[in-house]
């Protein structure tokens, strides 16, 4: 009896990325109006917006009957969009803690914003058009 290899490939991917908030009402009303859709409440600290197949969840660990206070995510969570112009004037006038003054083109060619949202918690806004995900074209 002849015997078979059986490779198994997992390919891990991400579903869900946690956004620490302090306030899960506000969270739910700012990224409704950057995002443009309402998301879904999910539970008393928790409102999900889908985000091209990955949830960014809100979270606000207090209001969900943990006992402890959400810290701001340490480093950037990146979001591509067709449109980054209507996307930085929203972010512009939606309240950011730190917003930048214009969309900038970066170095490796994308065409893109940084800020802070409410929270803290630093994001940024690239256009789908130049994401670098790592590779040149040749």
């Amino acid at each position: 009896m002849a015997r078979h290899a059986v490779m198994i490939v997992c390919m891990a991917r991400i579903y869900r990325v946690i956004l620490p908030v302090s306030d899960i009402e506000a969270a739910a009303v700012f990224y409704g109006k950057l995002l443009g859709e309402t998301g879904r409440r999910v539970s008393a600290g928790r409102h999900y917006f889908d985000c091209g197949g990955v949830i960014l969840a809100c979270f606000d660990p207090r209001r969900d009957g943990d006992h402890f206070d959400a810290r701001p995510n340490p480093d950037h969570i990146y979001f591509a969009v067709a449109d980054i112009d209507s996307t930085f004037d929203r972010a512009s006038k939606l309240g950011c803690a730190e917003i930048e003054p214009q969309v900038t083109v970066r170095p490796w060619g994308e065409r893109s914003f940084y800020a802070k949202d409410p929270f803290g918690n630093p994001i940024c806004f690239v256009d789908e058009k130049t994401i670098f995900t790592g590779q040149r074209e040749s």
